[in-house]
């Protein structure tokens, strides 16, 4: 209703307007040629407004005339792209939706209607990466290194060829290529850096974490970890030739990971080649309180070389307050009372744990009987009970054990892969008693090792 009212004010201005106009007094003289008109002030003025009006609408129509070739191209090129636009679109889809073949297809029908959009050769280029055309895929991608905004997809490309054809020396080229692009490049980083630790180059591993930045709470716990991983991992490797050295990096690995049995057994064994037993029993007995690792207490045991069987179970005895509180307490004393022909300790420490044995406590039960009594038959019978009995915690790592710590799987190389836990396992042969020798770094307890994994590796 107010439209209506406004519109009908507005024509009667119109109206009122023209009239005005109309009766303006005075006239105009138009001649031309012979021709003359005089027509009234108003009237001269809307002919005037109508002849603006209609030059406007002829040159309008001459000019459409004119420009409708081009206008007909730039339609025309419009159309094709939108097609192609949706081409690249539908592609994408396919290639997620593991239609490799339609994806091809559609990235060439999109190259053809988008030729200088770079994203339908790298369509093109993944299809057929997946695909298994691998020589066509790769001649796409050296095409795209040139081009700045295609560059780093290319070289991931690239990446993933190389590696699924097992070219681990070209694939780490290609990584190094885009991290100098791109030093912030998550699958670069990664790839470069296990690169590195496959390699066992600690020093370059090292100095290359502390670079990577770590935005959240979880990447800067992840980081300090992997930090502490390489300090030890670096402080083994230059033990021998460079103790002071390794024992700064021991100590910086202990830091980042308070109580981290392979840099503690380090530290300590660099601080007794020192002779300084005192803080290398202080480590070890904070190592061992930590976690009741029997490496720590073994090392305890033997932080002065030559000393007696009986003078190492005196210390052990120091360091195991309550054999009762964990199982690895009492293998450990039982151990120690053994090799020190103490058969009663042993057979005390490991008593509270018969009910349900583990393998260890059964060899270790063994040899109590045997050295004890010499009673063959319940010797055998507790390595009978050996076989089924549970197993003994170990480092394990990608389905295979260890009886040291190493800092990369020797499978997959995966950094920081083992593990302190109980392996899956079955059923296992019986290895021969020994005790484990003075100073020896990370001296493994007697185990039974798995018959179910893979042989047991040295790293």
């Amino acid at each position: 209703m107010i439209r209506l009212i406004v519109y009908l004010v507005l024509s009667l201005l119109v109206a009122l307007g023209a009239a005005w106009l109309i009766a303006l007094p005075g006239t105009v003289e138009i001649a031309f040629g012979s021709w003359r008109m005089s027509p009234g002030l108003g009237l001269a003025l809307f002919i005037a407004i109508g002849v603006i009006i209609a030059s406007i609408l002829i040159w309008a129509i001459i000019r459409r005339l004119i420009d409708a070739p081009a206008a007909l191209a730039r339609s025309t090129a419009r159309r094709k792209e939108r097609a192609g636009v949706e081409a690249l679109s539908d592609g994408m889809i396919a290639l997620q939706a593991g239609e490799f073949s339609r994806a091809r297809m559609l990235a060439r029908d999109a190259r053809a209607k988008l030729p200088e959009n770079p994203a339908a050769q790298l369509l093109e280029a993944r299809a057929e990466l997946a695909l298994g055309d691998l020589s066509s895929a790769r001649e796409h991608y050296r095409a795209l290194i040139s081009n700045e905004r295609t560059a780093l997809a290319a070289l991931s490309g690239l990446y993933e060829q190389a590696r699924t054809q097992e070219r681990g020396n070209a694939a780490i080229t290609f990584a190094r290529k885009a991290l100098a692009i791109a030093p912030s490049l998550d699958w670069a980083s990664e790839a470069v850096f296990n690169d590195l630790a496959t390699k066992g180059a600690w020093a370059d591993a090292l100095e290359m974490s502390a670079s990577l930045p770590a935005r959240t709470r979880s990447q800067k716990a992840a980081k300090k970890r992997r930090q502490g991983v390489l300090e030890t991992a670096l402080a083994m490797a230059i033990e021998e030739t460079e103790p002071d050295t390794a024992y700064d990096h021991a100590s910086r690995a202990l830091k980042s990971i308070p109580d981290f049995v392979p840099a503690a057994l380090v530290a300590a064994r660099i601080l007794i080649n020192r002779g300084d037993t005192r803080r290398a029993s202080a480590l070890l007995r904070r190592t061992w309180r930590a976690g009741f690792h029997p490496d720590a207490a073994t090392l305890y045991a033997h932080v002065k070389p030559g000393t007696s069987a009986l003078e190492r179970l005196k210390r052990i005895r120091t360091l195991v307050e309550s054999p009762q509180s964990h199982p690895m307490a009492a293998i450990v004393l039982a151990r120690a009372a053994i090799d020190a022909y103490e058969w009663s300790v042993a057979r005390n420490a490991l008593a509270p744990f018969l009910v349900k044995p583990t393998r260890q406590m059964c060899l270790l039960m063994a040899e109590i009987e045997e050295g004890q009594s010499g009673d063959q038959g319940k010797a055998r019978e507790w390595l009978s009970r050996a076989v089924s009995a549970p197993a003994d915690p170990t480092w394990t790592a990608d389905g295979i054990t260890s009886d040291e710590w190493a800092p990369a799987s020797p499978v997959t190389g995966r950094l920081d892969a083992f593990e302190w836990k109980v392996p899956v396992q079955t059923r296992a042969p019986v290895k021969t008693l020994s005790s484990s020798p003075a100073g020896q770094a990370g001296a493994a307890l007697p185990a039974i090792e798995d018959a179910a994994t893979p042989t047991k590796t040295q790293p």
